[in-house]
């Protein structure tokens, strides 16, 4: 992971230096010192590059002084607009301008601790790759920067803002590490396992196998899982930063009002789906590989479970996340079946490539009835019919209590990871009507993510709840602002944020 330092300001002797200036500023501290020390080539160059400043641009100086390789001044849009959230998202800017360097400075001596503390974030963010399967990638292709320094005025105090952001990227590197494994490496037991790692952060982690959910009526999740030839799993993560208690072990016993010790938990809940088919209802060839991130929902779950850990949130938090592989076989679900939940209501399985949404339902009961949530929210790569709807721009929110949707639209807008709100009614909701059942797992063609969110809505008991479908986000085709193409980490950063909120307001 890159290193991120927080220095006084200093010419550097050898490297890069990076320059951030908003429209309109003039250069000043150390890209003043290297202006007048070049006789103003600094100053000539942007001006012969028309540089003024606006977000996204940025001019290449190469070798200014003896030592320096180069020097990159990269444009931060309208200084008033300039809050620390939008400087998360232009710092994502600096990595590609330093990665190919030995080393970097970037210059941020008259800017907030806040503020270079969230550009060394976006530029921390942006770092991030997957190359554990790469034996063969050539020495200039891989990048060379292993520390960025960040010049400021006040080393501690940006030291103390960035702490924070560093674990909430701890945990989003967790969540693009899991979806970015290959199926036959990330199946559900072995995803089980790696949640593991959060226990070194004080999470309490409890792995559930078939014999256990076949004691609690999991019907619809081993519904799905039963073609497969890995068993399923599904994983609690407990984190009590506000009760103080559940700090070891798996407290099974029962107290109605929560477990543990947890007072009314947020609880998240993930799809995690390690690799998708579609089943007896098999999806076509062409792009099936991509259906190894079906649980980048469940990676956000654990992603976010290690950032609020790791920062130490003052929250009690649950995350639970049902894992399966829907696969075609000989003892694989069959369209026409009929399940079981384990609310006890029937659904009749007509495409068995509606299979997230199986698995959720089980998961939201339990978390229901045993942890009584304050509110949920679940994650899941649900539909292709939300990326028709909003492309890879935004994810689908669906949800049945305003206050909660209104906070994780106002935490989207604000990380860049954002969300539409799409709406839900009972016209809706019979287009499950089922003929033998009490429901069908689809609702046909026109408004597939909306009857999907209908689907889970009848499993939260009246309870606050959203649901955010992922599946245009949790996976870019091209490089994005703060993260390289491939998995995203989409929702811990949106989530995190939510929490923030729930502790400022405590």
């Amino acid at each position: 992971m890159l290193e991120i330092a927080f220095v006084k300001p200093a010419l550097p002797k050898a490297g890069a230096l990076l320059l951030p200036l908003t429209e309109g500023a003039a250069l000043s501290g150390l890209g003043a010192e290297v202006d007048a020390a070049t006789g103003g080539a600094i100053t000539r160059a942007l001006q012969a590059a028309a540089f003024k400043g606006r977000k996204g641009q940025s001019v290449t100086i190469w070798a200014p002084l003896p030592g320096l390789s180069k020097l990159v001044v990269l444009g931060l849009g309208k200084a008033e607009e300039l809050d620390p959230d939008k400087a998360e998202q232009s710092g994502g800017a600096i990595w590609p301008a330093a990665a190919s360097e030995e080393s970097a400075l970037l210059a941020a001596e008259g800017m907030s601790a806040e503020v270079a503390a969230r550009l060394a974030s976006g530029a921390l963010l942006r770092s991030w790759r997957f190359d554990r399967y790469r034996t063969q990638e050539k020495p200039e292709d891989k990048p060379k920067l292993a520390k960025l320094s960040v010049a400021v005025a006040d080393p501690a105090a940006a030291k103390a803002a960035f702490a924070p952001l560093k674990a909430v990227a701890e945990g989003v590197f967790l969540a693009r590490e899991l979806v970015a494994e290959p199926p036959n490496i990330l199946y559900p037991a072995e995803m089980a396992e790696r949640c593991r790692v959060l226990e070194k952060l004080g999470v309490a982690v409890e792995i559930l196998g078939p014999r256990e959910m076949r004691k609690l009526g999991f019907g619809a999740l081993l519904g799905v899982a039963q073609g497969s030839a890995h068993e399923p799993r599904m994983v609690v993560m407990r984190w009590p930063g506000r009760s103080g208690a559940a700090k070891g072990g798996a407290g099974k016993g029962r107290r109605g009002k929560g477990e543990a010790g947890l007072e009314r938990p947020l609880c998240f809940i993930g799809k995690g789906v390690t690799f998708d088919t579609g089943g007896i209802s098999i999806k076509p060839a062409a792009g099936m590989e991509e259906m190894k991130w079906d649980m980048a929902g469940a990676a956000a779950v654990v992603g976010l479970m290690a950032a609020l850990a790791g920062r130490k949130a003052r929250v009690d938090a649950v995350g639970l996340i049902g894992l399966v592989e829907n696969m075609p076989s000989g003892t694989a679900q069959r369209p026409g079946d009929v399940v079981k939940t384990a609310s006890g209501q029937t659904v009749e399985v007509i495409n068995t490539d509606a299979e997230g949404r199986l698995v959720l339902a089980d998961v939201i009961h339990y978390a229901i009835t045993r942890f009584d949530p304050k509110w949920m929210v679940d994650l899941a790569t649900l539909t292709g019919a939300i990326i028709i709807a909003l492309g890879h721009e935004h994810a689908g929110l669906f949800s049945n209590d305003d206050k909660l949707a209104a906070a994780i639209e106002a935490a989207g807008r604000a990380t860049g990871e954002t969300c539409w709100r799409m709406p839900l009614g009972e016209a809706y909701d019979k287009q499950l009507k089922s003929d033998i059942a009490d429901m069908k797992n689809v609702g046909g063609r026109p408004a597939g993510s909306i009857t999907a969110a209908q689907f889970l809505q009848r499993f939260v008991q009246g309870r606050p709840w959203a649901h955010l479908d992922i599946a245009g986000t949790a996976w870019a085709s091209k490089d994005q602002a703060l993260a390289a193409k491939g998995a995203t980490g989409f929702g811990v950063r949106l989530l995190d944020r939510v929490v923030a909120g729930e502790e400022a307001a405590a």
